[in-house]
């Protein structure tokens, strides 16, 4: 985390741990309020890649599994890394700055995806920076929340992934009543005092759990090249272009999309446990004989106690057998419907 920024947000109350705002004081009021007010989040549990040069597109659009050229100033998307064999190394939301595109995903994640973009580089005029510490993002949800953006920039993004521009911030509608403003350290203290009257300060956790609703998984190092993008639901939610040329991985993804191969999908699940599930946990129901029948993706505290999670699962599991955390004696999960259908 960028040091200024870090003094900025302790002075204002924040608990740091590992460059990560834990909370603002008290974790049950923020997550009270974020399912039911208006929070202002700090989102350093996130890193930033900038792909720059004249090759930036033409290069992306050879490694990632949406269509890149679909990304303007204007208009955001998902998109992920695979392996040879169709397995995802990374979720990304990606923007445009002027030329350059910009990769967000979880920070643990950010060093290691750095140098596997490199091994592509070869002779393509690009270059791979991260700027996680040159970058601010903040996060704003709930129900003023477009009109809290509105009066910061004089104007708020209308429609889910849509950007809006100033000379020293963008905005991106993420959903109805959630975006994420992206700026520098020298003008983020200015911007979170715009907003910081009208909203709650909240810790990582809480905008971790806004993810986990809408359905959005980022994959971390506990989860790397366990799924194929389906089985995170990526083609639902936009993350995958059917129409695009090759990319690593594109075989694989095209043949579970057109020969209907797909035996698991992600999950939206509530889990009422004592002890904290984790990414890469283990999920076992009754027919799979005592080998595992899914994992946890991501994983945070829900506002009515618990946890909410992203699950993903045999399909044929979560229909007709109880699912449990870690051992068939553990903790059962309760399904809960995600803001989009699942075929």
């Amino acid at each position: 985390m960028n040091t200024d920024w870090q003094n900025f947000l302790t002075r204002h109350g924040a608990t740091i741990e590992s460059g990560v705002v834990q909370h603002f004081g008290n974790s049950k009021t923020e997550l009270s309020a974020t399912a039911q007010g208006t929070i202002l989040c700090d989102l350093s549990q996130f890193g930033t890649l900038r792909i720059s040069g004249e090759d930036a597109q033409t290069f992306l659009q050879n490694l990632l599994s949406n269509d890149i050229s679909e990304v303007t100033t204007g208009r955001a998307q998902y998109s992920s890394l695979n392996t040879a064999k169709g397995r995802v190394m990374a979720t990304f939301l990606i923007w445009r700055d002027g030329s350059d595109y910009v990769l967000q995903l979880p920070r643990a994640q950010c060093e290691a995806i750095r140098k596997k973009l490199s091994m592509y580089v070869l002779r393509s005029k690009v270059t791979i920076g991260d700027i996680s510490d040159e970058t601010i993002c903040l996060g704003v949800s709930g129900k003023e929340a477009v009109e809290l953006i509105a009066e910061c920039f004089e104007a708020a993004p209308q429609t889910a992934m849509s950007v809006v521009q100033q000379k020293h911030a963008s905005a991106i509608r993420l959903g109805e009543a959630r975006l994420q403003i992206i700026t520098t350290p020298q003008y983020a203290s200015s911007l979170w005092k715009c907003m910081a009257m009208d909203t709650t300060a909240a810790g990582t956790p809480c905008w971790d759990w806004l993810n986990i609703r809408d359905g959005f998984a980022f994959i971390l190092p506990q989860t790397q090249e366990h799924f194929v993008a389906q089985m995170i639901n990526l083609d639902l939610i936009g993350g995958v272009s059917f129409n695009k040329g090759c990319y690593p991985g594109q075989e694989i993804v095209a043949r579970t999309q057109y020969l209907g191969k797909l035996k698991r999908r992600m999950y939206l699940a509530h889990i009422d446990s004592t002890e904290a599930p984790q990414p890469g946990d283990e999920l076992f129901s009754a027919d799979m004989e005592g080998q595992a029948s899914g994992m946890i993706a991501n994983v945070a505290p829900s506002p009515s106690g618990g946890y909410d999670a992203l699950a993903v699962l045999q399909i044929a599991s979560h229909d007709a057998y109880p699912v449990h955390l870690r051992s068939l004696l553990d903790a059962r999960l309760e399904f809960l419907p995600l803001p989009y259908p699942i075929p």
